[in-house]
């Protein structure tokens, strides 16, 4: 699924070509996604001004400037792609293409989707925080409301593993799989300690880890392991600065430790997610 990083790539480079144009055509080939795509939302939204395009968590809003804001969630698999005047009167629709915005300058932007987990609803501006999608996440990883006070009080009274706990989007926005692992390697932390004991020096850390790994990827473009890909069509290539994720029994950077002896960096499964991370590092 895509995390923070890749949908704020996603965002970013959907701006120049939405963002002060009118959507002048809505075409739909599929509405079964996750959450079936409204009877009546092409007419909602076609001939509006796309105001602003940001991210909340891992959500795509687009906002129309004369109220409404349409969120979008990639889901799974799911991929926007801008395709220029030319190559969308050329293009034919890929099997997977279940919506399209045309826009006033003759572009396109195609949301494909091939497990069909994504969603596009149309909600109010106004109270647009109390959404249902939206009003359980937890503040914003990069902003100014996420910091060692707040994580120490969300975190409070958990018994669970941290790992899972910085996984819920109540506690940290945006956050997923890949990410949470790199982060807590950063941090020194590790994914099995029990979520309330992170406090303090630990908090600090972790929170400077979150930060700095997701500005990081975000540089980057994301991260591409099967199918994020930014609406360009390029691909991310934070995956290549993944330190522990995905390099189960590697040597983990930092450590002068024979691999062959601890046997590097460890695979576990928790809450059905894998988890990477150095028993020797990370405490």
């Amino acid at each position: 699924m895509p995390e923070l990083p890749e949908v704020e790539t996603v965002c970013r480079g959907l701006a120049p070509h939405l963002e002060g144009h009118r959507i002048a055509r809505v075409t739909i080939r599929r509405r079964d996604l996750r959450q079936p795509i409204a009877r009546g939302f092409s007419g909602q939204i076609e001939g509006r001004l796309v105001s602003l395009v940001e991210r909340r968590a891992k959500y795509i809003l687009l906002h129309l400037a004369d109220g409404g804001v349409v969120i979008w969630h990639l889901g799974m698999s799911g991929r926007a792609q801008v395709l220029d005047a030319a190559r969308t009167k050329q293009a034919k629709p890929a099997k997977h293409d279940h919506v399209v915005l045309l826009t006033d300058e003759g572009k396109s932007v195609v949301f494909n989707d091939p497990r069909r987990f994504g969603l596009m609803v149309l909600a109010a501006e106004s109270g647009l925080a109390e959404h249902a999608l939206l009003k359980r996440l937890g503040p914003e990883p990069l902003g100014d409301a996420f910091a060692a006070t707040t994580l120490t009080a969300a975190l409070k009274g958990r018994q669970g593993a941290i790992k899972t706990a910085i996984m819920d989007q109540g506690v940290v926005a945006g956050m997923g799989n890949i990410y949470a692992s790199e982060s807590l390697f950063r941090a020194a932390v590790s994914p099995k300690r029990k979520a309330s004991t992170v406090r303090g020096a630990k908090a600090s850390r972790l929170v400077a880890a979150i930060q700095g790994v997701f500005r990081e990827a975000i540089t980057a473009g994301g991260s591409t392991l099967r199918d994020h890909r930014q609406p360009d069509g390029d691909i991310g290539h934070f995956q290549h600065a993944l330190q522990v994720y995905g390099r189960d029994g590697a040597a983990c950077p930092g450590c002068d430790c024979n691999p062959a002896i601890s046997g590097g960096i460890r695979k576990i499964s928790q809450s059905g997610r894998a988890t990477f991370y150095c028993p020797r590092r990370q405490r």
